[in-house]
């Protein structure tokens, strides 16, 4: 499950990559986490349009978002059985840019437990999109709060190792096909895939994106052997344990 991620590059090469009118200005972003309001492309009008949404989906039926669980990943293989994606999925399938995310791959167990964190980019540190679902949620005192999540599915080989989720990323060429409310189901089912091997790499890095409150570029700073306790070398030779079901992926419902 993704739940953090980075958008570094400047406004005008995403507008130049995902091809909307708007024009936004926002600094680099390095530990974007949940509840946040996260930059997002939908079709709108038969254009594409630049939008801020909070990232966790909150179905229209949900009377109090303080009662639902957080949703920030939807399971590519159930959304269109969910009564909470269904529609979403039909209707408002949408973009989430980003030059950057992070998984953390648990060793060991009790103690001697190590999280390590891991970057995933591009290997020329370009752009990528993941398939997202919004929805707009309005409130009984009649304010409205436009929601997100992406779309996530099996992992490719690179990230097996560490996750076995992943999220769906679109090449460019599939962007109108996925934001195009008319499509066949087919169609963008079709591309709920593992990406292609070759366009992500993998980098270790240190325990700075542990902490929302680190927003810099030492988030991304590779990992530093020289900065471990030795404690923490120990638990490095532990036997991996199962992973826990991941929360956030909507799949209750």
């Amino acid at each position: 499950m993704c739940g953090r991620y980075a958008i570094t590059l400047p406004p005008a090469s995403m507008r130049s990559l995902f091809g909307y009118a708007e024009q936004p200005n926002f600094p680099p972003r390095y530990n974007i986490a949940p509840t946040q309001p996260v930059p997002v492309v939908r079709q709108h009008e038969g254009a594409r349009q630049f939008m801020l949404m909070r990232w966790g989906f909150i179905p229209g039926w949900v009377k109090d978002p303080k009662d639902f669980p957080l949703v920030i990943n939807i399971r590519g293989e159930s959304a269109a059985t969910k009564p909470s994606f269904r529609a979403a999925l039909t209707r408002r399938r949408c973009l989430m840019p980003v030059d950057g995310f992070y998984e953390w791959h648990r060793l060991g167990q009790g103690r001697q437990a190590e999280n390590r964190a891991y970057l995933f980019r591009r290997p020329d540190r370009g752009l990528l999109a993941f398939a997202a679902l919004w929805e707009t949620w309005h409130s009984p005192d009649g304010s409205e709060i436009d929601t997100v999540a992406l779309v996530n599915g099996p992992a490719n080989g690179l990230m097996a190792a560490i996750h076995d989720r992943c999220p769906v990323i679109l090449d460019p060429r599939d962007f109108d096909c996925w934001l195009d409310p008319a499509a066949e189901a087919q169609a963008y089912n079709a591309l709920l895939r593992p990406p292609p091997e070759d366009l992500l790499e993998m980098v270790r890095i240190g325990s700075a994106v542990n902490k929302v409150a680190h927003d810099g570029p030492e988030v991304q700073a590779p990992f530093d052997p020289a900065t471990v306790p030795k404690a923490a070398a120990v638990s490095a030779r532990a036997k991996p344990v199962a992973r826990a079901r991941d929360d956030g992926q909507g799949s209750l419902f």
